[in-house]
């Protein structure tokens, strides 16, 4: 960036790192609700991309639509998610940004022997763009760094409602 930026430019920005940050827990939104496709679709660009090691590679937004639906119907049965320090480094243009944030999430795992109940930790790595709908994600790569057995297992009180 050349010079001082102007109160609009600055405001821009804010607004930028607001509706980043919302897109980030929008996500956990979506993924809590059973990777429901109608939340997490619409908050990828239409040729994102979304990767994680052992889940898969997924490219375009109804593929990783349908492919976050499917790991929730096969893998992991129930979750909630902890979208936790979300850190957004706008582009010089502010129509293009990196947003790291970790993740704790806690969730039962389908298993041969049975459902488990397990907790993961990691974090994400993503890039975003501007586009004519807003801001949304051109790609999301999650690393999975731990993952555990939940002993005792949960006690569910209460489903999430849709």
């Amino acid at each position: 960036m050349a010079g001082p930026l102007t109160t609009g430019e600055r405001l821009a920005r804010l607004e930028a790192r607001a509706e980043i940050t919302d897109l980030v827990a929008r996500y956990a939104h979506g993924a809590d609700h059973k990777n429901d496709p109608a939340i997490l679709g619409p908050l990828f660009a239409p040729d994102g991309v979304w990767t994680a090691e052992g889940f898969g590679d997924l490219r375009g937004r109804e593929a990783i639509a349908a492919g976050l639906a499917e790991i929730a119907a096969s893998r992991i049965l129930w979750s909630i998610h902890y979208m936790v320090s979300p850190h957004v480094v706008l582009g010089d243009d502010a129509a293009t940004a990196r947003c790291h944030w970790y993740l704790w999430e806690l969730c039962t795992v389908a298993e041969e022997s049975g459902p488990t109940d397990s907790w993961f930790g990691g974090w994400y790595n993503s890039e975003l763009a501007l586009t004519d709908e807003g801001w949304r994600f051109t790609r999301v790569e999650l690393e999975v760094r731990l993952q555990g057995e939940a002993m005792p297992p949960w006690t569910l009180k209460k489903a999430i409602p849709a």
